[in-house]
């Protein structure tokens, strides 16, 4: 009998040992017995060392009395199965433990000690506390948290689903997450489930999914694979965040850019332009896109000749002709409001304005009219407070028009009424300039035959005066060439300004013109020297008198402005393309402030001496000249240190020229 019970002993002693589970055994004072190797390894202990102690020593002060209590119950025979507790290890360290206790009975059924099977649950306790803190993270997310099956039914549903979609989560388990996605979009579904298929995941997919009201929401999306144990792909896992305030402010950033946009490019047109039609427009069809309104129109106010007000328009949004067949709109109580200067008129639904409705002969708006039920009217004011007209929209819909549209169309229209005043002051400059224009023209013309007597009659008189009146006579005809020569002035630029200043151009050498030139001055100037530095043979095509002109200009400029010299230095050069030609002086010369100015039209600088006469045409025209050759002039100076004008002409084909003279006249044009 004896041999058939030792391999049953063995085969237990095999299993106890084999255990993964920690097994201890006790009697009643509490001495540990037995252990296995399991035990060994749990409370790093060997087995000599264990045997013998006192379990208590084993478990935390923190449950010792709980288990004491335990343990009496053990004693009475109960069994207790699977209690979580804690126990400490031969390094005061404590871990957690699945215990199960049961009581040891001798042969007569009296129990006689207890045995402990515990098991190490840390990593269960850990992988339960993540588990713990997820779902605590999932159900208090603000995104929406859903898991769905390969096959699109939902198998769970987070509390931040519950807010973004309005379903509770008893109304969607077990449903296809189709209930979720806009018509349109289903097939959006089948592209997200087979890139899971595949392993593949969905981030940050920006879409549009429905609330159970049936509004759209426009949500972020990220979907996962879940997998089981065994790493097969189960289902998947769906954040969503709403992001519909993030679009919407994404939106309006875009439009306030947009608008920004729309305000710069109408700033700087109404700034640049000068033309009252243009002006108008342009802020009639910024401001109407800007305020979302569907047609726009600016009524600018004018006077008849019988003293009457009437408007003329410019429209944004709509055809003239949806206005051309109604009255005056000032003649109404609304439009009045705009036109007394009472400020700007923002209404909701101007039908239900108690100023609406009051004027015959329509009481209302007229049969045919565009429908207006938002109204937004700014009066646009001078400087001088005059309204000179306003800016008016229109939409179908009510509330349509807000207090940021209202600032936005105050601040164009106070743009739009600079741009208008300096409209006004343009074309009224640009009319005396004409009247200035014609002036001279007529009176250089009519001067000039009066002059041709004087000069002929003096010419006379010299020959047959006394002499000791002779000295008065040349110097009468002194005075009436410097008479003429402002006349001739005068007389070019009212050529140059009605674009009639002829050229006739020649080759000719123009080396031997500026010697030519120079001699002539130095017969008629003899306080000064001119040195001349050429660089041989110089042939181009010009106009020779016109070119002699700009010599002559020039030269007796550099004299006129060297009182206390007597020195003046005159270069030419010529290169592959051009001839270069420099007049120099050591006389006043001119500061920075002035050589900005010099080549304008009736400029004379500021600290010029009073005795040096003349009307600042001279190198107005000489710069004409230059310019109608294709050249280029230009002035290098400092304050008493002299100036040097330099001039270039280009060595070009005459049918090169008169192209370049085709082009300033379309310029002038």
């Amino acid at each position: 009998m004896k041999n058939n019970l030792l391999p049953d002993l063995f085969t237990l002693t095999a299993i106890f040992e084999g255990m993964e589970d920690a097994v201890l055994s006790h009697d009643l004072d509490y001495i540990i017995l037995n252990c296995n190797t399991a035990a060994e390894k749990m409370f790093r202990c060997p087995a000599p060392v264990l045997l013998g102690q006192n379990i208590l020593g084993l478990i935390p002060e923190s449950v010792r009395q709980e288990q004491l209590a335990i343990l009496e119950r053990v004693w009475s025979g109960e069994r207790v199965n699977h209690l979580y507790t804690v126990r400490n290890d031969k390094l005061h360290v404590d871990f957690p433990v699945s215990l199960t206790i049961s009581p040891i009975k001798n042969e007569e059924g009296e129990v006689i000690g207890a045995s402990h099977i515990m098991r190490d649950v840390t990593d269960e306790r850990e992988t339960e506390e993540k588990r713990g803190m997820l779902a605590a993270i999932v159900e208090n997310s603000d995104d929406a948290i859903i898991s769905k099956t390969l096959n699109g039914i939902i198998t769970t549903w987070n509390g931040g689903a519950e807010k973004i979609f309005g379903y509770q989560e008893r109304e969607t388990i077990g449903k296809h997450i189709s209930i979720l996605i806009p018509r349109d979009r289903l097939s959006e579904e089948d592209i997200i489930i087979k890139n899971i298929r595949n392993g593949n995941k969905v981030d940050h997919f920006q879409t549009v999914r429905l609330h159970k009201n049936g509004s759209a929401i426009d949500i972020s999306l990220t979907v996962s694979p879940v997998k089981d144990r065994h790493g097969t792909i189960i289902g998947a896992s769906k954040i969503a965040r709403d992001i519909t305030a993030a679009k919407k402010a994404e939106t309006a950033i875009r439009h306030q850019a947009e608008k920004l946009k729309i305000l710069n490019t109408i700033g700087k047109a109404i700034s640049e332009k000068l033309d009252t039609e243009s002006i108008l427009q342009k802020v009639t069809d910024a401001t109407t896109q800007i305020t979302g309104a569907t047609f726009g129109v600016f009524f600018y106010n004018t006077i008849n000749q019988d003293g009457e007000a009437y408007m003329l328009y410019s429209l944004s949004g709509a055809p003239k002709e949806a206005f051309e067949n109604f009255g005056m709109p000032r003649n109404t109580a609304v439009f009045h409001h705009t036109f007394s200067v009472e400020g700007v008129l923002r209404v909701d639904d101007i039908t239900k304005d108690p100023r609406y409705g009051q004027n015959a002969p329509y009481f209302g708006m007229p049969e045919g009219h565009l429908p207006v039920v938002s109204y937004l009217a700014v009066p646009v004011i001078s400087s001088s407070g005059n309204v000179v007209g306003g800016l008016f929209f229109g939409h179908p819909e009510a509330g349509v028009f807000l207090q940021e549209h209202e600032d936005i169309v105050v601040s164009l229209a106070s743009q739009a009424a600079v741009a208008l005043d300096n409209s006004r002051l343009f074309t009224e400059v640009k009319e005396l300039s004409q009247k200035k224009d014609e002036f001279i023209a007529l009176a250089s013309h009519e001067l000039r035959t009066p002059l041709t007597s004087m000069s002929g009659f003096l010419q006379l008189l010299e020959r047959k005066v006394i002499d000791v009146h002779q000295p008065f006579v040349a110097k009468a005809i002194t005075q009436l060439k410097k008479l003429n020569a402002l006349i001739n002035d005068l007389f070019d630029i009212s050529k140059i300004q009605s674009g009639k200043l002829q050229f006739y151009f020649e080759e000719f050498d123009f080396a031997e013109l500026i010697k030519e030139n120079l001699e002539a001055i130095l017969e008629a100037y003899t306080s000064h020297e001119i040195y001349f530095e050429e660089s041989g043979e110089m042939i181009l095509e010009g106009d020779k008198m016109r070119l002699d002109q700009v010599l002559t200009n020039l030269v007796t400029n550099a004299i006129k402005y060297s009182p206390e010299s007597d020195r003046i230095e005159v270069s030419a050069k010529r290169s592959e393309t051009e001839i270069q030609v420099s007049v120099k002086d050591y006389g006043m010369g001119i500061n920075e402030e002035n050589i900005s100015h010099i080549f304008s039209q009736f400029y004379r600088a500021k600290d010029v001496n009073s005795s040096i006469t003349g009307l600042g045409l001279g190198l107005y025209i000489t710069k004409e000249i230059i310019e109608r050759h294709g050249g280029r002039i230009w002035v290098e100076s400092e304050a008493r240190m002299g100036s040097t004008f330099f001039f270039v002409l280009p060595l070009k084909k005459r049918n090169s020229v008169n192209s370049h003279l085709r082009k300033k006249e379309e310029e002038r044009v």
